[in-house]
């Protein structure tokens, strides 16, 4: 009988273990939308930690976050460090910085479990809005691939970056936002200054 039960238990184990072994190695989750802003604006909302917190879909999980930023205001070195008890431990970082079609970050989570993981924001103009994308990607541990057996990396972040990008959509798409962006642009601090010359 003993035998019996320790087959039962070992027989699915090992198929999880063998399923397991020939995920990759490393994984990439993306999803994309179209905002009818310019690539300034939503670069803006991205590139300034402050304001991507804005719209982060992990802030929104948490109201009792405690998060701090170190760095520069806003571009390469700019970091958010955050302590949540829902949505864990962890760090980001700006990496790189192209305006206004790409930002480049560094994110690490420390709890509830470690690791370290890429993510690229894109925004490239259409005729009339812009296509932004989010990706993430990084290595697969072997607890990583035992887990995306029953969980994939898709389905379990998948959703918040959708959620998270309806967000931007919503706040780069309000007429205060982009106006404050056209303000701030270099052709408009330019002008500004000729103006007062």
């Amino acid at each position: 009988m003993f035998k019996l039960i320790v087959a039962v238990i070992a027989v699915p184990l090992a198929g999880v273990l063998i399923a397991a072994a020939l995920k990759p190695d490393s994984f990439s989750v993306q999803r994309s939308t179209r905002i009818d802003a310019t690539p300034e604006t939503i670069f803006a909302l991205i590139n300034d930690l402050h304001q991507f917190n804005r719209w982060n879909p992990y802030e929104r999980k948490d109201p009792a976050i405690k998060g701090r930023y170190s760095g520069p205001a806003s571009g390469v070195g700019a970091a958010h460090a955050w302590e949540s008890a829902k949505v864990g431990t962890g760090r980001m970082e700006i990496s790189s910085s192209s305006p206004p079609s790409k930002v480049e970050m560094k994110l690490e989570f420390i709890k509830p479990f470690k690791a370290t993981h890429q993510v690229e924001f894109a925004m490239a103009p259409t005729a009339t809005a812009t296509e932004v994308s989010w990706t993430m990607s990084g290595a697969m541990p072997f607890i990583s691939k035992v887990m995306s057996v029953f969980v994939s990396m898709d389905q379990m972040i998948g959703k918040d970056f959708e959620d998270g990008l309806a967000n931007l959509k919503t706040i780069a798409e309000q007429p205060s936002t982009t106006e404050s962006s056209r303000a701030d642009s270099p052709q408009s601090t330019r002008t500004h200054n000729e103006e007062q010359s």
